[in-house]
C-alpha cells in the first residue's frame, strides 16, 4: 500500500521547488488531491497529514464521503462533467466546481446554492487544446459566458480550469497552459476579479506552475495508481 503521507509530503516538496524555480510567491499553488474513487480511510489520512482539499468527480459517491467526514473541516471541489440532474446534490455539498461550461448549469447550480452558504465558487472549463468532443468551452466563448453570470449571487465566478491534451514534452505542456494563463489576463483587464488557474495534474503540474497554476489536481501522486 501505498505511503500517502510520504507521498504528499514528496508532492508539496516538488510543488515548493517549482515555485522557486518559476519564480513564484511560496504558498501560491495549492494542492487539490484527487479523492476519486479513494477510500474514506485514504482520505482520513491524507487529512490528518494537513490536507484539507479534495476533488470528486462523482456526486453520489463523493456525498457519501462529504457526510461520512463533517467533522474533518475539508473543502470539497467537484471536478467532473457536471449534469444537470445533479446540479442540485453538487450545489448543497460542494465548495468549489471545477468543471462548468454552460450557462444552464451555472444559473441551476446558483438558483440551488442554499442561501446559509457562501456562493459556490465556479471554475469555468475551457477546451483550450480544442480537442472535438471535449468538454469545455472554446476561448472565443468565454466573455459572453462571463457576461451572463453577472447577476448569479448564488455562485462566484473564481477563473478558469482545462485539461491540456496529455503529452510529455515539458515546453509543449506549457504552451498549451501559456493559452490558459493569457486568457485570464485577457478577462481581468477590466477589474481583476478572477484569480483561479486550476490546471496541472500528477503528469503535468510543474509546467502548470511555471504557467501560473493556482490550483492544481492531483490524485496518482498522493494515492498511488488506481486498481
Amino acid at each position: 500500500m501505498r505511503n500517502i503521507a510520504k507521498s504528499l509530503d514528496s508532492l508539496k516538496q516538488k510543488v515548493v521547488l517549482a515555485e522557486q524555480r518559476f519564480g513564484r510567491q511560496p504558498g501560491s499553488v495549492k494542492v487539490l488531491a484527487v479523492s476519486k474513487t479513494r477510500s474514506i480511510q485514504d482520505i482520513i489520512t491524507a487529512a490528518g497529514h494537513g490536507q484539507r482539499d479534495f476533488g470528486e468527480n462523482y456526486a453520489q459517491e463523493a456525498i457519501t464521503k462529504i457526510t461520512s467526514l463533517t467533522g474533518h473541516n475539508l473543502v470539497w471541489h467537484f471536478i467532473g462533467p457536471v449534469q444537470s440532474n445533479k446540479t442540485q446534490a453538487i450545489a448543497a455539498y460542494f465548495d468549489w466546481v471545477h468543471s462548468a461550461d454552460r450557462i444552464k448549469i451555472i444559473k441551476r447550480l446558483n438558483d440551488a446554492r442554499p442561501d446559509h452558504l457562501a456562493p459556490l465558487n465556479i471554475c469555468i472549463q475551457i477546451n483550450i487544446s480544442k480537442e472535438p468532443g471535449k468538454t469545455g468551452i472554446r476561448p472565443d466563448e468565454l466573455e459572453q459566458l462571463l457576461s451572463e453570470c453577472l447577476n448569479f449571487p448564488g455562485v462566484r465566478i473564481r477563473g478558469l480550469m482545462a485539461l491540456p491534451k496529455p503529452g510529455n514534452d515539458f515546453e509543449q505542456q506549457r504552451l498549451q497552459f501559456r493559452e490558459l494563463k493569457k486568457l485570464l489576463e485577457k478577462i481581468n483587464m477590466n477589474d481583476g476579479r478572477y484569480d483561479t488557474l486550476s490546471m496541472g495534474t500528477s503528469d503535468d503540474f510543474e509546467a502548470a506552475i511555471a504557467e501560473g497554476s493556482t490550483i492544481i489536481r492531483t490524485g496518482t501522486a498522493i494515492f498511488g495508481a488506481r486498481s
